[in-house]
């Protein structure tokens, strides 16, 4: 098991003499194996913005998943148990997300998720101490959906991997693409030998493809669908055309449309300011996962200014206000604590030596999500 303990960032940022005792964080997040880019950069956006934040009274601990759920589980234990976290984070992939957020929750822990929001914790599933910061599992795929009915593709083939965020996928791009499809695929959790599906696409009459794969799926498969020849605009989502998946698919992803709540050219002085920090910090441009991590850290200490995380309610009240810049711009929260923001179309292109996105039009406006009127808090 690997553990990276940051108290508060390195540099001796422990609870001073007199000081209130402040905040511990449990981070729990993949930073080995195929996801282990996710992570990092999840971890590295949150840690940049404690750094800047310089405060003496938070406290991060932060521990490898190995994205397990059985390991995600004893680490949540422990840092609850153990460690007497005040606010867990960082998981990235739905189904460890799953198995740790609603018992952390009904034990009076608040979670501020850097990515992972399955569809059942914004809806029947809600806890008042449960804050996706950033996006609903849906978002991104609902804007897929939308920008290739726009786009006036009539035959998608679509698919994404057999687990709670594949599935909010495909049932979000479904919510916005309405007509044919060529066919529709569940994958294997992992699965790196995408020949069988890219036959199935080749043979299926499909005039285009969506895919969700993150991480090193996405990679596998970019690569072999270059390869195959087949040549069918794709479209996707961030996940698999962000900035740390770019890097390892190279030229084969360029001219293809994804969707993202972010984007590295987003045009407002915070998002600016951490582009440029970033990448003076890490020596590589942020991704949508570094982002995310981001903004977290940022809306924690928000709250922290406002309130005692002791004080339940009123630390609740100071994280629902959401009162910090956020690299997207405009930053709100729906009723069942899940963001309502924009989700823009980005094209992979090349600047310079660099492959990268670049946002050409926004899919959907405010969006916020299909689950909150199921959320009874």
């Amino acid at each position: 098991m690997v553990k990276l303990a940051a108290l508060a960032i390195a540099a001796g940022l422990s609870a001073a003499p007199g000081l209130a005792e402040g905040v511990k964080v449990g981070m729990i997040t993949t930073l080995s194996g195929g996801g282990a880019g996710l992570g990092l950069d999840a971890r590295d956006g949150f840690m940049l913005a404690v750094k800047q934040a310089g405060r003496s009274d938070l406290e991060v601990v932060i521990e490898d998943d190995q994205r397990k759920p059985e390991i995600a589980v004893q680490l949540a234990d422990k840092m609850i148990q153990s460690d007497k976290v005040d606010v867990l984070t960082g998981i990235i992939w739905s189904n460890l997300a799953m198995a740790v957020v609603p018992a952390a929750t009904a034990q009076g822990k608040f979670y501020l998720s850097v990515n992972a929001a399955p569809a059942v914790l914004a809806g029947k599933g809600c806890h008042k101490n449960y804050f996706a910061v950033s996006y609903q599992n849906d978002n991104l795929h609902e804007g897929a959906g939308a920008y290739v009915t726009g786009a006036g593709y009539k035959k998608p083939f679509i698919l994404a991997p057999n687990y709670p965020a594949g599935k909010d996928s495909l049932t979000g791009f479904k919510r916005f693409y309405t007509g044919e499809l060529a066919g529709e695929i569940y994958t294997k959790l992992g699965q790196t030998d995408y020949a069988a599906e890219i036959a199935q696409i080749r043979a299926s009459g499909a005039d285009s493809v969506f895919f969700f794969l993150p991480g090193g799926m996405g990679i596998s498969f970019m690569k072999q669908y270059a390869d195959s020849g087949v040549g069918l605009p794709v479209v996707g989502p961030a996940f698999s055309f962000d900035q740390g998946i770019l890097g390892a698919v190279g030229e084969a992803a360029l001219g293809v449309k994804n969707t993202s709540q972010w984007g590295k050219d987003l045009d407002n002085a915070a998002n600016k300011a951490f582009v440029e920090t970033f990448s003076a910090e890490y020596g590589r441009l942020p991704s949508l996962y570094a982002a995310q991590g981001f903004d977290t850290a940022n809306l924690l200490i928000s709250a922290m200014d406002k309130a005692d995380v002791k004080d339940a309610d009123a630390f609740r009240a100071a994280l629902e206000a959401a009162d910090f810049a956020s690299v997207r711009g405009d930053f709100k929260f729906g009723p069942n604590h899940h963001p309502i923001q924009d989700i823009y179309v980005r094209e992979v292109i090349k600047e310079g030596d660099v492959i990268t996105n670049k946002i050409i039009g926004v899919a959907l406006e405010d969006r916020a999500d299909a689950y909150a009127a199921e959320c009874k808090m």
